[in-house]
């Protein structure tokens, strides 16, 4: 066994002032979480480093990424990996790690045992288990040791997977010693699969009187993570049935930490071939919801790492030891008038913006502005911002000072809280109301099941009316995307009637009410379930169904596509469409889907979204016709609406629009990326889109003005029927 110890150099004064605060271990002093991991194969990626985060969810490397260790000093290999991380029952932390350097191979039969007070200075140990151990001399690996505390025992336990010859990959425990330099136990079988397959990287949590196993099933064709459970930590482990990954993508290195004054426990892992990772939350630790990809940040990738709560004063530390250029200093804002999910933070700027409810003061506004680990505002309070910029000054852990400009506007785009796409909008006469029918958006691969409606007088100030159709309670013939929906009202012998055909497992179906919030009925089939023999030749879905009431006629049309762009008129119950009159419009090679037809001074308008909705260029176009059915006349400048990248805004399609009752004022309703955060998604900023309003515009002739999507939106409107 070698051992080695590990000394960074810094302040006498600040090491001795930072001791005194280490053992502080109550969940209340908590307010930052440290993430230890290594970020790859490559050379010098197997490596530890590390990163903060205030909230459990955004994180941000320390050390501009950089090791925080210096990995020959401490390994046999020259590589470590899977770095865990332990705050002990008497205030030291404990690390340990697999030594192994995988350009040389997959194959290690090394540890190693790492203790600080400090998180900066570490006292390192390698532990060979082969030569320590006669037992275990024909290991060929030795990988993801982990380190829990055994109350009974009184002593550290450590526990890691084992490979010998013939065999599969098993888990095995063992002590450590009382100076945490080596092993003083013969490891003893803890956990093997039931399948007689390879588990690894096991994972080890206490909730109540229960210990909660998670690890990597191997060998199979379904490898995901596990967990199993028992009343003991040395044995007696029964595994659960099912995975607790939220994917289908191939994952490995799970942890478990629970978040600070919280009954949440956080799952997370590595998404290795993906390149990312992610999060699944629980109060049970037996079910997982996963949260989307607005949820997480991290301005690096790491490998499987662990996660802690850490104080205030140790934040302070690790980043007075090992700053970075890019920290945020100002990540985010607790007011209630700040629209939280759409502030935009500049670190190179040193600015943020605050986007605020309508209603708002900005005279006297307290943005509750809220600081990154380790890093304090001098300014609290109200301020005024209706003049412009207020400065904050942020005193950082080194001593020196930054002024942050702050700027606060009143910001009606989006127009609903959360994520939302594919806006419908009517205005319902029997309420005399605006009615905003669109895509319950955030679910991965656009995975979800419901849809909700919200109401308005002003087209500003929007209520939630609830779901409306839910798939699975209230659909019998598709339980997934639910997607893309479109309504009619129509006046049949005296009584309004609402028609709501709605996208789901890429047919188009129909539900039928007497109200515009429902309750709708489920036409018990699909409305559109096969694509009719004049459109079989195209490819594309069937799906993004469009209604439209002809002002002149009273008849109703009926459109939809994905790829094509098929259109025909519905009989007088609205509930089947005539095949006869049935016709491909596909405008042209710019078609995409999201088709809206609306009427204005005897030209029937059609317009289409461009692209794919991920991504940033998705756009509006349009076309003009002289019945509901065609033929298209498509302008020479036809855009609608696209990205404007200066104003930060992406991804703007798939709209409808609304003409105010009694007027010649007309607005398109669109989605976008969600803002800031969607442009540096990738592809998920294709499921986090956010419902935006703003004005449309004719010219003398009557064509379409290219409308610049704003974030201020528009004022509230006033009806006079």
């Amino acid at each position: 066994m070698l051992k080695s110890k590990l000394v960074f150099v810094f302040a006498v004064v600040f090491s001795t002032l930072f001791s005194s605060c280490v053992t502080t271990e109550k969940e209340d002093d908590f307010s930052a979480y440290l993430f230890v991991y290594f970020t790859g194969n490559g050379p010098g990626e197997e490596a530890v480093h590390y990163a903060l985060s205030k909230n459990g969810y955004d994180y941000y490397a320390l050390n501009n990424d950089k090791p925080i260790v210096s990995t020959d000093s401490i390994s046999t290999t020259g590589g470590v990996r899977d770095p865990h991380i332990l705050r002990g029952e008497d205030g030291n932390f404990y690390m340990v790690l697999t030594d192994l350097k995988t350009n040389e191979g997959w194959n290690n039969t090394g540890i190693i045992l790492a203790k600080s007070s400090d998180l900066i200075n570490w006292e390192t140990s390698r532990i060979d288990l082969a030569k320590e151990f006669s037992e275990f001399s024909d290991i060929t690996r030795a990988w993801a040791p982990q380190t829990i505390y055994d109350a009974e025992a009184g002593k550290y336990m450590i526990y890691f997977s084992m490979l010998q010859p013939g065999g599969y990959d098993k888990v095995y425990y063992t002590y450590a010693n009382e100076d945490f330099t080596g092993l003083e136990t013969v490891p003893e079988h803890l956990f093997y699969s039931p399948d007689e397959k390879s588990c690894i990287d096991a994972d080890i949590i206490k909730k109540g009187n229960k210990f909660y196993m998670f690890y990597k099933t191997e060998g199979t064709a379904t490898k995901g993570i596990r967990v199993a459970v028992s009343d003991s930590l040395t044995s007696g482990y029964v595994p659960e049935e099912g995975y607790k990954d939220q994917t289908d993508r191939a994952v490995e290195g799970s942890s478990v930490f629970k978040m600070i004054d919280s009954d949440t426990y956080i799952l997370l892992y590595d998404m290795y071939i993906d390149g990312k990772y992610q999060f699944a939350e629980s109060t049970d630790l037996l079910n997982f919801k996963a949260l989307g990809a607005d949820k997480i940040s991290m301005n690096f990738h790491p490998r499987h790492g662990t996660i802690i709560p850490v104080t205030e004063a140790e934040a302070t530390s690790l980043l007075k030891e090992f700053p970075s250029v890019d920290l945020p200093l100002i990540v985010g804002a607790n007011g209630a008038a700040i629209r939280k999910q759409n502030i935009v933070v500049n670190p190179e700027e040193a600015s943020v913006y605050l986007p605020v409810y309508t209603d708002s003061s900005l005279t006297d506004l307290d943005p509750e502005l809220v600081a990154f680990p380790g890093v304090s505002i001098a300014e609290n309070g109200a301020k005024d911002f209706s003049t412009g910029a207020n400065s904050y000054t942020l005193s950082l852990p080194e001593g020196s000072q930054k002024i942050y400009s702050v700027a606060a506007a009143v910001a009606n785009n989006p127009v609903l809280d959360g994520f939302y796409a594919d806006p419908e909008i009517i205005y319902s006469h029997k309420d005399e109301k605006f009615y905003l029918y669109p895509t319950s958006d955030g679910f991965d691969g656009w995975s979800g099941t419901y849809f909700k409606t919200f109401s308005s007088k002003d087209l500003v100030h929007w209520k939630d009316e609830g779901v409306i159709v839910d798939l699975l309670k209230d659909v019998s013939w598709a339980n997934r995307n639910a997607w893309a929906p479109c309504i009619a009202e129509k006046e049949i012998d005296g009584a309004y009637k609402y028609f709501y055909y709605f996208s789901a497992a890429q047919n188009i179906g129909l539900a039928t009410a007497d109200n515009p919030a429902g309750p709708f009925i489920d036409m018990g089939k699909a409305f559109v379930g096969e694509k009719p023999d004049a459109i079989k030749r195209r490819g594309g879905q069937i799906i993004d169904p469009d209604v439209f009431i002809d002002p002149q006629s009273g008849k109703g049309y009926f459109y939809w596509g994905n790829g094509y762009m098929a259109g025909a008129e519905l009989d007088e119950n609205m509930m089947s469409y005539k095949e006869e009159t049935l016709k491909e419009l596909t405008p042209d090679g710019t078609y995409r889907e999201g088709t809206e037809v609306f009427f204005r001074k005897g030209k029937y308008y059609f317009l289409w979204s461009e692209d794919d909705t991920r991504s940033p260029n998705y756009r509006v176009r349009y076309a003009t016709a002289e019945t509901p059915l065609g033929p298209l006349t498509i302008p020479e400048e036809n855009m609608v609406i696209q990205k404007d990248e200066e104003a930060e805004i992406y991804g703007t399609g798939h709209n409808s629009v609304i003409n105010v009752p009694g007027t010649d004022d007309w607005y398109i309703v669109y989605h976008r990326f969600t803002r800031p955060k969607g442009i540096s998604m990738g592809g998920p900023a294709g499921f986090h889109r956010e419902v935006c309003i703003d004005k449309l515009t004719f010219a003398e002739d009557g064509s379409i003005l290219e409308v610049t999507p704003t974030v201020a939106g528009i004022a509230p409107i006033t009806i006079s029927e």
